[in-house]
Protein backbone atom coordinates (compact mmCIF):
# COMPACT_ATOMS: atom_id res chain seq x y z
CA UNK A 1 0.00 0.00 0.00
CA UNK A 2 0.99 4.03 -0.73
CA UNK A 3 1.83 5.95 1.51
CA UNK A 4 2.44 9.71 2.79
CA UNK A 5 2.48 11.83 5.27
CA UNK A 6 -0.22 14.26 3.85
CA UNK A 7 -2.87 13.53 1.57
CA UNK A 8 -5.15 16.37 0.72
CA UNK A 9 -8.35 15.75 -0.73
CA UNK A 10 -9.83 19.19 -3.02
CA UNK A 11 -7.12 21.20 -5.12
CA UNK A 12 -9.46 24.33 -4.59
CA UNK A 13 -8.03 27.40 -2.88
CA UNK A 14 -7.82 25.07 0.26
CA UNK A 15 -6.25 22.11 -1.01
CA UNK A 16 -3.50 24.66 -2.73
CA UNK A 17 -2.88 26.75 -0.26
CA UNK A 18 -2.41 23.85 2.20
CA UNK A 19 -0.36 21.83 -0.23
CA UNK A 20 2.23 24.56 -0.73
CA UNK A 21 2.49 25.34 2.61
CA UNK A 22 2.61 21.63 3.90
CA UNK A 23 5.36 20.63 1.05
CA UNK A 24 7.82 23.58 0.93
CA UNK A 25 8.06 22.54 4.48
CA UNK A 26 9.32 19.32 3.97
CA UNK A 27 6.33 16.78 4.06
CA UNK A 28 5.37 14.34 1.26
CA UNK A 29 2.18 15.49 0.03
CA UNK A 30 0.06 14.21 -2.26
CA UNK A 31 -3.14 15.84 -3.55
CA UNK A 32 -6.36 14.28 -4.93
CA UNK A 33 -8.58 15.95 -7.39
CA UNK A 34 -11.14 14.51 -9.79
CA UNK A 35 -11.03 17.25 -12.15
CA UNK A 36 -7.64 17.41 -14.84
CA UNK A 37 -6.42 20.82 -13.48
CA UNK A 38 -5.99 22.31 -10.43
CA UNK A 39 -8.46 25.61 -9.28
CA UNK A 40 -11.78 24.14 -8.12
CA UNK A 41 -15.19 25.30 -9.02
CA UNK A 42 -13.90 28.71 -8.25
CA UNK A 43 -10.85 29.11 -10.17
CA UNK A 44 -12.13 26.60 -12.81
CA UNK A 45 -9.31 26.48 -15.63
CA UNK A 46 -7.39 28.90 -13.99
CA UNK A 47 -3.82 27.66 -15.68
CA UNK A 48 -5.75 27.96 -19.15
CA UNK A 49 -6.68 31.79 -19.16
CA UNK A 50 -3.07 33.34 -19.94
CA UNK A 51 -2.44 36.41 -17.81
CA UNK A 52 -1.45 38.15 -21.14
CA UNK A 53 -4.77 37.86 -22.33
CA UNK A 54 -5.99 41.03 -20.24
CA UNK A 55 -9.59 40.58 -22.12
CA UNK A 56 -10.17 37.47 -20.72
CA UNK A 57 -9.24 37.99 -16.71
CA UNK A 58 -11.66 41.50 -17.52
CA UNK A 59 -14.12 39.11 -19.04
CA UNK A 60 -14.14 37.04 -15.87
CA UNK A 61 -13.94 39.61 -13.25
CA UNK A 62 -10.94 40.71 -10.75
CA UNK A 63 -11.68 37.76 -8.14
CA UNK A 64 -10.98 35.30 -10.70
CA UNK A 65 -7.25 36.19 -11.08
CA UNK A 66 -6.38 35.76 -7.91
CA UNK A 67 -6.33 31.74 -8.28
CA UNK A 68 -3.83 32.20 -10.77
CA UNK A 69 -0.97 32.91 -7.83
CA UNK A 70 -2.35 29.96 -5.68
CA UNK A 71 -2.04 27.71 -8.99
CA UNK A 72 1.30 28.92 -9.76
CA UNK A 73 2.70 28.74 -5.98
CA UNK A 74 1.10 24.76 -6.12
CA UNK A 75 2.58 23.59 -9.53
CA UNK A 76 6.09 24.78 -8.48
CA UNK A 77 5.83 23.18 -4.65
CA UNK A 78 7.00 19.88 -4.28
CA UNK A 79 3.45 18.47 -3.55
CA UNK A 80 2.37 15.65 -5.71
CA UNK A 81 -0.76 16.63 -7.85
CA UNK A 82 -2.51 13.56 -8.92
CA UNK A 83 -5.43 14.85 -10.90
CA UNK A 84 -8.36 12.87 -12.34
CA UNK A 85 -8.48 10.78 -9.23
CA UNK A 86 -12.33 10.12 -7.14
CA UNK A 87 -11.81 9.19 -3.68
CA UNK A 88 -14.17 6.88 -2.75
CA UNK A 89 -13.47 5.99 0.48
CA UNK A 90 -11.49 7.72 3.65
CA UNK A 91 -11.46 5.22 6.91
CA UNK A 92 -10.76 6.78 10.26
CA UNK A 93 -7.66 5.11 10.01
CA UNK A 94 -6.53 7.18 7.42
CA UNK A 95 -6.98 5.04 4.46
CA UNK A 96 -7.69 6.49 1.69
CA UNK A 97 -9.76 4.56 -1.69
CA UNK A 98 -8.61 6.02 -4.94
CA UNK A 99 -9.67 5.65 -8.05
CA UNK A 100 -7.48 6.63 -11.38
CA UNK A 101 -7.42 5.36 -15.14
CA UNK A 102 -9.82 2.62 -13.85
CA UNK A 103 -8.09 1.24 -11.14
CA UNK A 104 -8.85 1.30 -7.57
CA UNK A 105 -6.03 1.37 -4.61
CA UNK A 106 -5.29 2.43 -1.26
CA UNK A 107 -3.27 5.18 0.12
CA UNK A 108 -1.71 5.27 3.84
CA UNK A 109 -1.62 8.68 5.38
CA UNK A 110 -0.24 10.31 8.29
CA UNK A 111 -2.52 13.26 8.37
CA UNK A 112 -5.76 14.01 6.07
CA UNK A 113 -6.34 17.19 5.20
CA UNK A 114 -10.36 17.27 3.49
CA UNK A 115 -10.83 20.40 1.07
CA UNK A 116 -13.84 19.20 -1.09
CA UNK A 117 -15.58 22.83 -1.28
CA UNK A 118 -18.91 23.58 -1.26
CA UNK A 119 -21.99 22.18 -3.27
CA UNK A 120 -24.53 24.59 -4.92
CA UNK A 121 -27.77 24.18 -2.80
CA UNK A 122 -30.83 22.39 -4.60
CA UNK A 123 -33.29 24.78 -5.61
CA UNK A 124 -36.21 21.97 -6.14
CA UNK A 125 -38.96 24.07 -8.24
CA UNK A 126 -41.73 22.61 -10.39
CA UNK A 127 -39.69 21.61 -13.69
CA UNK A 128 -36.41 21.34 -12.48
CA UNK A 129 -35.40 18.71 -13.97
CA UNK A 130 -36.44 20.00 -17.81
CA UNK A 131 -33.77 20.03 -20.29
CA UNK A 132 -32.69 23.69 -20.17
CA UNK A 133 -32.83 23.85 -16.39
CA UNK A 134 -29.31 24.34 -14.84
CA UNK A 135 -27.79 25.57 -12.14
CA UNK A 136 -25.93 28.87 -12.38
CA UNK A 137 -22.45 26.86 -10.71
CA UNK A 138 -22.79 24.89 -13.68
CA UNK A 139 -23.32 27.58 -16.54
CA UNK A 140 -20.11 29.63 -15.19
CA UNK A 141 -18.00 26.70 -14.92
CA UNK A 142 -19.08 26.05 -18.64
CA UNK A 143 -17.69 29.59 -19.42
CA UNK A 144 -14.66 29.49 -17.35
CA UNK A 145 -13.38 25.88 -18.93
CA UNK A 146 -14.74 26.63 -22.44
CA UNK A 147 -16.06 30.02 -23.35
CA UNK A 148 -19.63 28.62 -23.32
CA UNK A 149 -22.66 31.15 -23.11
CA UNK A 150 -25.39 30.94 -24.12
CA UNK A 151 -27.03 32.13 -27.85
CA UNK A 152 -30.28 32.80 -26.78
CA UNK A 153 -31.76 35.13 -24.17
CA UNK A 154 -31.32 33.35 -20.50
CA UNK A 155 -32.97 34.03 -17.10
CA UNK A 156 -31.51 33.53 -13.81
CA UNK A 157 -33.18 32.82 -10.41
CA UNK A 158 -32.42 33.00 -7.22
CA UNK A 159 -30.42 35.56 -4.91
CA UNK A 160 -26.67 35.63 -3.76
CA UNK A 161 -23.09 36.55 -4.81
CA UNK A 162 -22.59 33.93 -7.70
CA UNK A 163 -25.80 34.84 -9.51
CA UNK A 164 -25.16 38.22 -10.10
CA UNK A 165 -21.22 37.54 -10.43
CA UNK A 166 -22.12 35.25 -13.29
CA UNK A 167 -24.87 38.05 -14.46
CA UNK A 168 -21.78 41.02 -14.72
CA UNK A 169 -19.64 37.75 -16.46
CA UNK A 170 -22.49 37.47 -19.22
CA UNK A 171 -23.14 41.19 -19.90
CA UNK A 172 -19.28 41.67 -20.43
CA UNK A 173 -19.20 38.19 -22.54
CA UNK A 174 -22.58 39.96 -24.83
CA UNK A 175 -25.11 37.47 -23.56
CA UNK A 176 -28.50 38.79 -23.75
CA UNK A 177 -30.12 37.92 -20.26
CA UNK A 178 -33.74 38.32 -20.09
CA UNK A 179 -34.65 38.91 -16.98
CA UNK A 180 -32.92 38.32 -13.19
CA UNK A 181 -35.70 36.88 -11.08
CA UNK A 182 -34.46 37.78 -7.40
CA UNK A 183 -35.47 35.97 -4.60
CA UNK A 184 -36.34 36.90 -1.36
CA UNK A 185 -33.45 39.09 -0.07
CA UNK A 186 -33.43 40.85 3.13
CA UNK A 187 -31.33 44.21 2.68
CA UNK A 188 -33.44 45.10 6.60
CA UNK A 189 -32.00 42.30 8.23
CA UNK A 190 -28.51 42.76 6.52
CA UNK A 191 -27.87 46.73 8.10
CA UNK A 192 -26.51 45.36 11.55
CA UNK A 193 -23.87 44.03 9.58
CA UNK A 194 -22.69 46.32 7.23
CA UNK A 195 -20.09 47.68 8.75
CA UNK A 196 -17.45 44.71 8.25
CA UNK A 197 -19.14 43.80 4.98
CA UNK A 198 -17.77 47.63 3.72
CA UNK A 199 -14.67 47.74 5.52
CA UNK A 200 -13.83 44.18 3.74
CA UNK A 201 -14.78 45.28 0.24
CA UNK A 202 -17.72 43.06 -0.20
CA UNK A 203 -20.34 45.92 -0.64
CA UNK A 204 -17.89 48.16 -2.91
CA UNK A 205 -17.52 44.35 -4.97
CA UNK A 206 -21.23 43.87 -5.47
CA UNK A 207 -22.18 47.41 -6.18
CA UNK A 208 -19.89 47.40 -9.09
CA UNK A 209 -21.34 43.85 -9.68
CA UNK A 210 -24.94 45.40 -9.88
CA UNK A 211 -23.74 48.40 -11.85
CA UNK A 212 -21.97 46.27 -14.60
CA UNK A 213 -25.31 44.53 -15.04
CA UNK A 214 -27.87 47.79 -15.13
CA UNK A 215 -25.54 49.23 -17.49
CA UNK A 216 -26.17 46.01 -19.72
CA UNK A 217 -29.47 46.81 -19.74
CA UNK A 218 -30.86 43.95 -17.75
CA UNK A 219 -34.05 43.83 -15.95
CA UNK A 220 -34.12 42.57 -12.25
CA UNK A 221 -37.06 41.48 -10.72
CA UNK A 222 -37.15 41.40 -6.97
CA UNK A 223 -39.25 40.05 -3.91
CA UNK A 224 -39.83 36.61 -6.52
CA UNK A 225 -41.58 34.57 -4.06
CA UNK A 226 -42.66 31.08 -6.40
CA UNK A 227 -41.18 29.70 -9.43
CA UNK A 228 -42.19 27.47 -12.26
CA UNK A 229 -40.46 26.08 -15.13
CA UNK A 230 -42.74 25.04 -18.45
CA UNK A 231 -42.18 23.01 -21.40
CA UNK A 232 -43.13 19.75 -23.08
CA UNK A 233 -39.78 17.88 -23.05
CA UNK A 234 -37.85 20.82 -22.31
CA UNK A 235 -37.61 24.23 -20.94
CA UNK A 236 -39.89 27.15 -22.87
CA UNK A 237 -40.66 29.56 -20.42
CA UNK A 238 -40.44 30.64 -16.85
CA UNK A 239 -43.52 31.25 -14.72
CA UNK A 240 -43.18 33.70 -11.96
CA UNK A 241 -44.90 35.61 -8.84
CA UNK A 242 -43.99 38.63 -6.89
CA UNK A 243 -45.60 40.02 -4.21
CA UNK A 244 -47.45 41.93 -6.50
CA UNK A 245 -48.55 39.75 -9.33
CA UNK A 246 -47.28 37.19 -11.95
CA UNK A 247 -45.11 36.89 -14.88
CA UNK A 248 -43.75 34.25 -17.86
CA UNK A 249 -41.21 34.74 -19.82
CA UNK A 250 -40.44 32.69 -22.65
CA UNK A 251 -36.88 31.14 -22.88
CA UNK A 252 -34.75 27.89 -23.60
CA UNK A 253 -32.44 28.54 -20.44
CA UNK A 254 -33.22 29.30 -16.80
CA UNK A 255 -30.24 28.85 -14.74
CA UNK A 256 -30.99 28.44 -11.00
CA UNK A 257 -29.03 29.64 -7.61
CA UNK A 258 -29.67 29.87 -4.28
CA UNK A 259 -26.65 29.80 -2.18
CA UNK A 260 -24.15 27.15 -1.59
CA UNK A 261 -23.64 24.83 1.39
CA UNK A 262 -20.43 22.75 2.50
CA UNK A 263 -19.68 19.65 0.70
CA UNK A 264 -19.96 17.21 3.69
CA UNK A 265 -20.57 14.49 1.43
CA UNK A 266 -17.40 12.69 2.26
CA UNK A 267 -17.07 13.82 5.90
CA UNK A 268 -20.10 12.48 6.43
CA UNK A 269 -19.36 9.05 4.78
CA UNK A 270 -16.03 8.74 7.69
CA UNK A 271 -18.09 9.96 9.56
CA UNK A 272 -16.91 13.21 11.97
CA UNK A 273 -19.03 14.24 13.97
CA UNK A 274 -21.16 17.28 11.99
CA UNK A 275 -23.22 20.38 13.33
CA UNK A 276 -26.39 21.78 12.17
CA UNK A 277 -25.84 25.61 11.38
CA UNK A 278 -28.41 27.50 11.95
CA UNK A 279 -27.56 30.71 10.09
CA UNK A 280 -26.43 28.77 6.94
CA UNK A 281 -28.84 25.83 6.66
CA UNK A 282 -26.52 23.06 6.00
CA UNK A 283 -24.94 20.80 7.91
CA UNK A 284 -20.62 20.70 9.09
CA UNK A 285 -18.27 18.89 10.55
CA UNK A 286 -17.15 20.06 13.86
CA UNK A 287 -13.56 22.10 14.10
CA UNK A 288 -11.68 22.93 16.78
CA UNK A 289 -9.93 26.45 15.89
CA UNK A 290 -6.81 24.59 13.74
CA UNK A 291 -9.38 22.91 11.43
CA UNK A 292 -8.94 19.47 13.77
CA UNK A 293 -12.07 16.93 13.63
CA UNK A 294 -12.63 14.64 16.58
CA UNK A 295 -11.19 11.86 14.57
CA UNK A 296 -7.40 12.05 15.21
CA UNK A 297 -5.30 13.04 12.42
CA UNK A 298 -7.89 14.44 9.97
CA UNK A 299 -9.05 18.05 9.18
CA UNK A 300 -11.30 19.76 7.15
CA UNK A 301 -10.40 23.32 5.06
CA UNK A 302 -12.29 25.57 3.75
CA UNK A 303 -16.10 25.71 2.46
CA UNK A 304 -15.86 22.15 2.92
CA UNK A 305 -15.95 22.90 6.91
CA UNK A 306 -18.11 25.84 6.55
CA UNK A 307 -18.85 28.65 4.07
CA UNK A 308 -16.51 31.56 3.88
CA UNK A 309 -15.77 31.94 0.22
CA UNK A 310 -11.86 31.76 -1.79
CA UNK A 311 -10.37 34.03 0.00
CA UNK A 312 -11.09 33.43 3.20
CA UNK A 313 -10.64 29.52 1.95
CA UNK A 314 -7.13 29.83 1.17
CA UNK A 315 -6.03 31.08 4.97
CA UNK A 316 -8.45 28.01 6.20
CA UNK A 317 -5.55 25.52 4.04
CA UNK A 318 -2.75 27.14 5.41
CA UNK A 319 -3.83 27.07 9.14
CA UNK A 320 -4.72 23.27 8.94
CA UNK A 321 -1.67 22.61 7.21
CA UNK A 322 0.17 24.45 10.01
CA UNK A 323 -1.75 22.25 12.39
CA UNK A 324 -0.51 19.20 10.35
CA UNK A 325 3.05 20.54 10.32
CA UNK A 326 2.86 20.83 13.88
CA UNK A 327 1.61 17.65 14.33
CA UNK A 328 4.24 15.61 12.39
CA UNK A 329 7.02 17.55 14.18
CA UNK A 330 8.69 20.01 11.16
CA UNK A 331 7.42 22.91 13.07
CA UNK A 332 7.68 23.77 17.04
CA UNK A 333 4.98 24.81 18.75
CA UNK A 334 6.44 28.49 19.14
CA UNK A 335 6.72 29.09 15.24
CA UNK A 336 3.12 27.46 14.80
CA UNK A 337 1.56 29.96 16.99
CA UNK A 338 3.27 32.24 15.70
CA UNK A 339 2.62 31.39 12.13
CA UNK A 340 -0.98 30.59 12.61
CA UNK A 341 -2.06 33.54 14.47
CA UNK A 342 -0.98 35.31 10.99
CA UNK A 343 -2.98 32.79 8.66
CA UNK A 344 -6.21 33.21 11.43
CA UNK A 345 -6.23 36.63 11.54
CA UNK A 346 -6.69 37.26 7.81
CA UNK A 347 -9.20 33.89 7.52
CA UNK A 348 -11.54 36.28 10.23
CA UNK A 349 -10.58 39.17 8.14
CA UNK A 350 -12.41 37.80 4.89
CA UNK A 351 -14.64 35.39 7.17
CA UNK A 352 -16.03 39.40 8.31
CA UNK A 353 -18.51 39.63 5.51
CA UNK A 354 -20.14 36.62 6.13
CA UNK A 355 -22.86 37.60 8.63
CA UNK A 356 -23.78 40.20 6.27
CA UNK A 357 -24.15 37.91 3.62
CA UNK A 358 -25.94 35.32 5.31
CA UNK A 359 -28.61 37.62 6.75
CA UNK A 360 -28.82 39.30 3.08
CA UNK A 361 -29.51 36.12 1.37
CA UNK A 362 -31.13 33.45 3.80
CA UNK A 363 -31.71 30.20 2.14
CA UNK A 364 -35.33 29.40 1.27
CA UNK A 365 -37.24 27.70 2.98
CA UNK A 366 -38.36 25.29 0.33
CA UNK A 367 -40.52 23.00 2.38
CA UNK A 368 -43.00 25.29 2.70
CA UNK A 369 -43.60 26.45 -1.01
CA UNK A 370 -42.78 22.49 -2.63
CA UNK A 371 -46.06 21.22 -4.55
CA UNK A 372 -46.69 17.96 -3.68
CA UNK A 373 -45.90 17.01 -7.18
CA UNK A 374 -42.73 18.49 -7.39
CA UNK A 375 -40.01 16.60 -7.65
CA UNK A 376 -37.59 16.40 -4.37
CA UNK A 377 -35.14 13.47 -5.28
CA UNK A 378 -34.03 13.08 -8.96
CA UNK A 379 -31.93 10.20 -8.93
CA UNK A 380 -35.32 7.78 -8.30
CA UNK A 381 -38.29 10.08 -9.14
CA UNK A 382 -39.80 10.89 -5.29
CA UNK A 383 -42.24 13.72 -5.13
CA UNK A 384 -42.61 16.05 -2.10
CA UNK A 385 -45.95 14.74 -1.59
CA UNK A 386 -44.24 11.01 -1.51
CA UNK A 387 -42.34 12.44 1.62
CA UNK A 388 -45.14 14.11 3.10
CA UNK A 389 -47.24 11.02 2.69
CA UNK A 390 -44.09 8.94 3.87
CA UNK A 391 -44.22 11.13 7.10
CA UNK A 392 -48.13 10.30 7.83
CA UNK A 393 -47.19 7.00 7.81
CA UNK A 394 -44.62 7.17 10.82
CA UNK A 395 -41.31 7.74 8.79
CA UNK A 396 -39.57 10.34 11.06
CA UNK A 397 -36.15 10.77 9.59
CA UNK A 398 -34.42 11.00 6.28
CA UNK A 399 -32.90 7.49 6.64
CA UNK A 400 -36.41 6.16 7.26
CA UNK A 401 -37.53 7.89 4.33
CA UNK A 402 -35.06 5.79 2.28
CA UNK A 403 -36.69 3.09 3.38
CA UNK A 404 -40.42 4.44 2.38
CA UNK A 405 -39.59 6.01 -0.63
CA UNK A 406 -35.64 5.20 -1.85
CA UNK A 407 -35.07 9.06 -1.58
CA UNK A 408 -31.63 9.22 -1.43
CA UNK A 409 -30.60 5.33 -2.77
CA UNK A 410 -29.80 7.37 -6.24
CA UNK A 411 -26.41 7.47 -7.76
CA UNK A 412 -25.78 10.94 -5.90
CA UNK A 413 -26.60 9.32 -2.49
CA UNK A 414 -28.83 12.60 -1.24
CA UNK A 415 -26.67 15.16 -2.66
CA UNK A 416 -29.49 16.59 -4.50
CA UNK A 417 -32.32 15.74 -1.99
CA UNK A 418 -31.05 15.56 1.56
CA UNK A 419 -31.66 18.71 2.75
CA UNK A 420 -35.04 18.92 1.19
CA UNK A 421 -36.12 15.78 2.63
CA UNK A 422 -34.96 16.53 5.40
CA UNK A 423 -36.47 20.07 6.09
CA UNK A 424 -39.88 18.83 4.36
CA UNK A 425 -40.27 16.09 7.39
CA UNK A 426 -39.06 18.54 9.89
CA UNK A 427 -41.50 20.77 8.95
CA UNK A 428 -44.26 18.04 8.99
CA UNK A 429 -43.09 16.64 12.23
CA UNK A 430 -42.29 20.22 13.80
CA UNK A 431 -38.96 18.69 14.62
CA UNK A 432 -35.80 20.70 14.44
CA UNK A 433 -33.49 19.86 11.14
CA UNK A 434 -31.06 19.02 14.48
CA UNK A 435 -33.65 16.54 15.82
CA UNK A 436 -34.41 15.32 12.00
CA UNK A 437 -30.85 14.18 10.96
CA UNK A 438 -29.01 14.12 7.82
CA UNK A 439 -28.55 10.86 5.68
CA UNK A 440 -25.99 8.55 6.57
CA UNK A 441 -23.51 8.32 3.81
CA UNK A 442 -22.04 4.64 2.99
CA UNK A 443 -18.90 4.32 0.88
CA UNK A 444 -18.26 4.02 -1.78
CA UNK A 445 -19.27 7.82 -1.97
CA UNK A 446 -18.49 7.55 -6.20
CA UNK A 447 -19.58 5.29 -8.44
CA UNK A 448 -16.88 2.36 -8.60
CA UNK A 449 -17.09 -1.13 -10.47
CA UNK A 450 -16.73 -4.31 -9.93
CA UNK A 451 -14.02 -4.47 -12.27
CA UNK A 452 -12.22 -1.37 -11.18
CA UNK A 453 -12.32 -2.57 -7.13
CA UNK A 454 -11.07 -5.91 -9.03
CA UNK A 455 -7.90 -3.99 -9.60
CA UNK A 456 -7.87 -2.96 -5.79
CA UNK A 457 -3.81 -3.58 -5.21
Amino acid sequence: MASCDLAVIGAGPAGMAAATLAAEHGLDVVVYDENPAPGGQIYRAIETVSLARNSDLAFLGESYRAGAALARAFRASPARFMPGTTVWLVQKDRAIGILRDGKAAMVQANRIIIATGALERPVPVPGWTLPGVMTVGAAQGLLKSAAMAPSSPVVLAGKGPLLFQLAAQYVAAGVAIAAILETGARPIAALPHVWPAWRSGTIGKGLALLRAIRQGGVNIIRNVVALEAEGRGRLEAVAYRTVRGTGRIATPLLLLHEGVIANAQLTKAIPLAHEWNERQQCWQPMLDADGNSDVEGIAVAGDAGGIGGAEAAAHSGRLVALAALKALGKIGRIAHEALAETERTAWQRHLAARPFLDALYPPPDASAQLADGTLVCRCEEVTAGQIREAVSLGCAGPNQAKSFTRAGMGPCQGRMCGLTVAALIARETGQSMSEVGHYRIRPPIKPLTVGELAALE
